[in-house]
């Protein structure tokens, strides 16, 4: 195991790799197998917490469907490499190397079969065969460039290297110890920061909301959720704080404070058809009876005695047939349109993924080295890259990962 790989007597390697989490690994695999002396430092416990964690503890490890306009960035261009030249099927390779059982859920997301730790192992074992040192419960205290490269001060003593990598990922789940210092070491070499946000991340919402909604909680529907030009559709869940569930994940990443969310609840459904056509099919029933056969009934009943579809239907007990076909074009478009004022958002403690993070202005694509500082790298979340929901961030950590391992 690489965690009882000795350490060198003279503690200089060619790599120094902070962050034993997706990206970390795979560029440690990846440059210990060009004979690289390679060390893996993290303040952590545990290798690859947060994809122990992932997919419900299956671990949704890349997406069939990875491109890169499923990422956002303030240089939209900077994944484009990276994704091509380290592809979904190169990490599903390595998977069915490993003969890791697996399967596609939704989307095309792939998830291993049986656990998360299946894939922990996996990179593990890969390390070990390059022989590569890992190093938990490590903390680096300060980075000093020299002539050499950089001399590291850590709680293992001095440790020099020619090439550092900054693998440290986002902010999200402080829980697990995730921290800013990735940040900090970009700041002090040079870098700038793209503002940091919780993405893919449940929506709170206001407590005359809530008074209405919480009942509901647990409760799910598939939806198109919307907002500022983006939209998707997956399921949307009631929770006793707001919303959650896939769509709102999905769009939390475009939200911003202020912002107003769209949702269609019934998608897919030519709406001001449906009704005209149950007008004649089944006039005299009412609207909320008519919504439960579609949505659920408590979920109906909800919906039509908040706000405006509360006068306008009744309460939903109104028949369909006593509607006028303005009445109508107003209801449908109310379900194809319901828009919610989130108050926020659950935070950092809740998000998937941090928003933001190291400008890629001045990293090399192809590379990932700093253009300020040779020698230094930045891989996976730490980096203003983020992916959308389903496998589509790990895939860039894979990726960032094995192309700064072929040149670190």
């Amino acid at each position: 195991m690489p965690l009882n790989q000795p350490l060198l007597p003279s503690m200089q390697y060619d790599v120094v790799i902070i962050g034993a989490g997706a990206a970390g690994l795979m560029c440690a695999l990846t440059a210990g197998g060009r004979d690289r002396k390679v060390l893996v430092i993290d303040h952590a416990n545990k290798i690859g917490k947060k994809i122990l964690i992932s997919g419900g503890g299956r671990c949704n490890y890349t997406n069939m469907y990875a491109e890169p306009a499923n990422y956002l960035s303030s240089n939209p261009h900077f994944c484009k490499s990276a994704l091509a030249r380290f592809t979904q099927w190169d990490f599903q390779a390595l998977v069915d190397k490993h003969q890791i059982p697996w399967h596609e859920k939704t989307l095309g997301q792939l998830f291993c079969n049986e656990q998360s730790s299946d894939i922990v192992t996996m990179l593990v074992a890969e390390c070990a065969q390059a022989g590569i040192a890992i190093r938990l419960k490590t903390s680096l205290n300060h980075v000093q460039p020299d002539s050499e490269g950089f001399l590291l001060d850590t709680t293992l003593g001095d440790i020099r290297c020619s090439s550092l990598v900054v693998a440290t990922g986002g902010l999200s789940f402080p829980t697990m110890g995730a921290t800013g210092f990735g940040y900090q070491l970009a700041e002090q070499f040079g870098h700038q920061l793209v503002p940091r946000l919780p993405a893919l991340v449940p929506f709170t919402m206001d407590k005359q909301w809530l008074a209405h909604f919480i009942e509901l909680s647990g409760v799910s529907a598939d939806v198109i959720a919307s907002c500022n030009g983006q939209s998707f559709r997956e399921n949307l869940l009631f929770t006793h704080r707001g919303l959650s569930g896939p769509a709102i994940l999905q769009i939390s990443s475009y939200w911003r404070p202020g912002n107003k969310v769209s949702i269609n609840w019934l998608p897919g459904v030519a709406i001001s058809d449906w009704l005209s056509d149950l007008k004649t099919t089944k006039p005299r029933a009412e609207i909320r009876s008519l919504l439960a056969e579609r949505l659920t009934r408590r979920l109906a009943t909800a919906l039509c005695t908040f706000n405006e579809l509360q006068t306008l239907t009744d309460s939903g007990r109104k028949p369909i047939n006593q509607f006028s076909a303005t009445e109508l074009q107003r209801l449908a478009d109310h379900l194809a349109s319901w828009t919610v004022m989130p108050a926020g958002t659950e935070g950092y403690k809740k998000a998937e993924v941090t928003l933001g993070g190291v400008a890629t202005d001045r990293i090399s694509s192809k590379t990932f080295e700093s253009q300020h500082q040779r020698g230094l790298y930045f891989i996976g979340e730490v980096l203003d890259v983020t992916g959308h929901l389903g496998g589509f961030n790990f895939q860039w950590a894979w990726a960032s990962g094995h192309c700064a391992g072929l040149f670190v």
